[in-house]
């Protein structure tokens, strides 16, 4: 771990962006929340906690990208999504007094605040809009587990990957060029969408071939949306 904390004046404008559960409070509360948690700096790959683990508080993510996934019996990891600026991990097994269900590791060096249990909880008794945003968020992660439960059982792996690409083209943008704001190994694709990675760069060749998509290296741009919507039944 270390140390490149994020100046005060650039942490306000997160806690305000539309993905984050703390959005609606006050001033004076963000300063209480900035004030009693702590700051940490990870570097890509290392691992924040682990499935498992009793965990004292959540992290709010400042900067970078976090990778939460769920590790089976065999030791394959099935990637859940990923976190960014302004989202909050790590709050259900907090509330629930359960150990973590997923891992969470350092995708690209990332500075996340690390919020004292007590204190959230503090928040949602206090603090009925907040209660209600965590209650929609919950309900909101619940929901996506939901619909990638029915895509593994009615979607083939074809139509879950077009889906894939368009969900983190929507979640992270793209650069200058075109190409999505998330570099992802061949072997983390197929972790996402379900599958054998071997089945992952056969697919994305198909794609690349179809005009579909674009690939430089981990680097991927969408060429055809429309067909890549229609291929995932989605609207």
């Amino acid at each position: 771990m270390n140390q490149h904390p994020v100046e005060s004046s650039q942490i306000f404008p997160i806690f305000g962006l539309p993905n984050s559960v703390f959005r609606h409070l006050p001033p004076i509360k963000i300063d209480e929340i900035i004030t009693i948690s702590e700051q940490v700096t990870y570097q890509r790959n290392k691992l924040i906690y682990r499935q498992g683990n009793n965990i004292s508080g959540s992290y709010f993510v400042l900067r970078g990208i976090i990778k939460i996934f769920k590790t089976g019996a065999d030791g394959k990891e099935q990637i859940i999504r990923f976190a960014r600026p302004g989202d909050i991990i790590a709050f259900r097994s907090l509330f629930s007094n359960e150990p973590a269900c997923t891992s969470a590791q350092v995708h690209e060096d990332s500075t996340l605040l690390f919020i004292p249990g007590f204190f959230l909880i503090h928040l949602v008794k206090a603090d009925g809009t907040f209660a209600l945003d965590l209650i929609q968020l919950i309900c909101q992660e619940l929901g996506e587990a939901n619909e990638y439960i029915t895509d593994i059982a009615q979607k083939t792996v074809r139509e879950r990957l077009a889906e894939v690409l368009l969900h983190i083209e929507k979640t992270f943008g793209t650069d200058s060029q075109g190409f999505i704001n998330l570099s992802l190994t061949r072997e983390e694709m197929a972790n996402i969408v379900g599958t054998a990675t071997e089945s992952t760069i056969r697919l994305l060749s198909e794609f690349k071939d179809d005009k579909l998509i674009d690939l430089s290296g981990r680097k991927i741009k969408i060429l055809n949306r429309p067909f890549l919507q229609k291929l995932a039944n989605m609207s």
